[in-house]
């Protein structure tokens, strides 16, 4: 796939009117700091496309990449920062909830899981979430430029065991420095449009 257009077309907050998208989406979840912003900034191609937040925890928003005018990237609010209120976290965890079980475009999820660190308690409820919504994530096993290539397997078995993934379930290590995994996200991502598009052809 070859992104020749990507802007920032949407940002709802927790008071936000739900938003309806006639094009697909594809989610992305994960705790904060994971890397979803630098993942969509290398998939797109772009350095700031989308911003880190300035605090860890303070992204409160759902925010919506239009691609190609072809289909949605949703950025969904980073979970997990410890210092963060109770009350905020409990908003963010109503607001994806309330994403993944409304949107009726969504066609999978990414859940960013951190190549370095075994999933905790936080990432094992966004993944069954997921599940219970009707969806299997792909994972990405982010910053796998920061460990030795040597423990890259050792790695994703341990992310595999902690989430209890079935084999079915897709694990792809990738880094926005040296772009690993890149073009694998690309293709699948161009696959689950192509199908929906495909999809729509023959309702018609």
């Amino acid at each position: 796939m070859i992104i020749k257009s990507a802007t920032l077309d949407t940002v709802a907050g927790y008071t936000s009117k739900p938003v309806y998208n006639k094009l697909p989406e594809i989610a992305l979840a994960g705790k904060s700091n994971v890397g979803k912003s630098s993942l969509i900034n290398a998939l797109v191609n772009r350095k700031a496309l989308a911003r880190t937040s300035g605090e860890p925890g303070k992204t409160q928003t759902i925010n919506y990449y239009l691609i190609n005018q072809s289909f949605f990237l949703v950025d969904l609010p980073g979970y997990g920062y410890a210092k963060s209120a109770q009350t905020e976290r409990e908003k963010w965890g109503m607001m994806i909830e309330r994403y993944l079980k409304g949107s009726a475009v969504l066609k999978n999820v990414f859940l960013l899981i951190d190549i370095r660190h075994e999933p905790g308690e936080n990432d094992r409820i966004m993944y069954r979430w997921i599940r219970e919504a009707g969806y299997e994530p792909v994972v990405i096993a982010t910053k796998a430029d920061k460990i030795n290539r040597s423990q890259l397997a050792k790695q994703i078995r341990v992310i595999r065991e902690s989430l209890s993934l079935p084999e079915t379930v897709q694990l792809i290590p990738f880094s926005a420095k040296t772009r690993q995994g890149r073009e694998e996200i690309l293709n699948m991502i161009e696959k689950m449009v192509t199908e929906e598009k495909e999809g729509a052809a023959e309702d018609e």
